[in-house]
């Protein structure tokens, strides 16, 4: 019998010239750090971020669509903290109580992409 672990890393798609307007919002904003990618793979363009145990990789697209429901979700410690920073930071929060049991919203990337970020209560 196998079994799941832990989710290794998350891809979010972006255009092709994406990496200054992710470092922004990964490191600058959410405090993640920049991880080195392979060389085997720098040549694809993109970027990868580390916070903890959690790995984001923006990969490029072309062409390039958002992901406007599928969508990583990042369980947060001090909710409130955070959502009062991007909302700071110029981000648009999206509240969602229909999670029972979970302080939740919705953020995007500069990209589109959907973020889901939840505490559970």
């Amino acid at each position: 019998m196998y079994r799941f672990k832990a989710i290794d890393h998350i891809q979010l798609a972006a255009p092709k010239g994406c990496e200054d307007a992710a470092r922004k919002f990964f490191i600058d904003i959410l405090g993640f750090e920049e991880m080195e990618k392979p060389a085997q793979l720098k040549k694809r363009g993109g970027v990868w971020f580390r916070n903890g145990s959690t790995q984001v990789h923006i990969g490029v697209e072309e062409p390039f669509a958002p992901a406007k429901k599928a969508h990583p979700a990042f369980e947060i410690e001090n909710i409130e903290t955070l959502k009062k920073h991007l909302i700071e930071n110029g981000l648009e929060v999206v509240e969602d109580n229909n999670l029972p049991g979970a302080n939740r919203f919705y953020t995007s990337d500069p990209f589109g992409n959907r973020i889901e970020l939840l505490e559970w209560i």
